[in-house]
């Protein structure tokens, strides 16, 4: 490996695979629901395209089950435990927890349609704004990747998390308009050197079960 290859950390970051809330457009954020059939699918296409990467030094998972549960067919194939990383969390999306897009939006319009113009200081009554997300966020990538100089690793999380992931990689403010999807169990990879992130490839398909509807943050 060159001298700049062994200084960079490449990030395999993954979104979990289609949960039975995703599927019915219902807002999870801290809360949990299990995976799908296909969302079960997913995490097994993902064990087996990782296979045909470099091997991974590590797997890092939030502390929701629907990321482990994701993260399991890759653990049981490398013989590698999952790393549980609090910071790796989705957004705590407050009041709208439980919700529908289309109920949040009907039950408190003013504050949706903040939400939807991504206002980064709101909280949403007593939830996360995207502000605290993204300082989290940027503290769990720069730990691992400084952790792992050198290696490759499997970071599954959640849509919020990758829209921040995007945007700490690419310098795109956190009030712009998303222009990128984020799909369950997409391949997304980023590179840590020397304490900054550079976007490589983003949305790669894992198999033939499919990615499921974007991340809606």
């Amino acid at each position: 490996m060159s001298d700049a290859g062994a200084a960079t950390t490449r990030l395999l970051v993954v979104r979990h695979g289609e949960t039975e809330w995703n599927a019915q457009h219902r807002i999870q954020g801290h809360l949990d629901s299990p995976l799908t059939a296909r969302g079960e699918a997913q995490a097994r296409a993902l064990a087996a395209a990782l296979a045909r990467e470099a091997p991974l030094a590590a797997i890092y998972a939030s502390d929701l089950a629907r990321t482990q549960a994701t993260a399991a067919p890759t653990a049981t194939a490398t013989a590698l435990p999952i790393r549980i990383d609090a910071r790796l969390r989705e957004r705590h999306l407050g009041c709208f927890q439980t919700l529908t897009f289309a109920e949040a939006d009907a039950r408190w319009p003013a504050l949706f349609a903040r939400y939807r113009a991504r206002d980064p200081h709101i909280d949403l009554d007593g939830g996360e704004s995207l502000v605290t997300v993204r300082d989290r966020v940027a503290a769990a990538l720069h730990a691992i990747g400084a952790r792992h100089v050198g290696d490759t690793v499997l970071v599954v999380t959640h849509g919020g998390v990758l829209d921040q992931v995007y945007r700490l990689a690419t310098g795109m403010p956190l009030e712009a308009p998303r222009t990128f999807d984020i799909e369950n169990a997409a391949l997304n990879r980023v590179d840590w050197v020397a304490g900054t992130l550079a976007l490589v490839a983003w949305g790669e398909p894992i198999g033939d079960a499919g990615a499921g509807a974007p991340a809606e943050f």
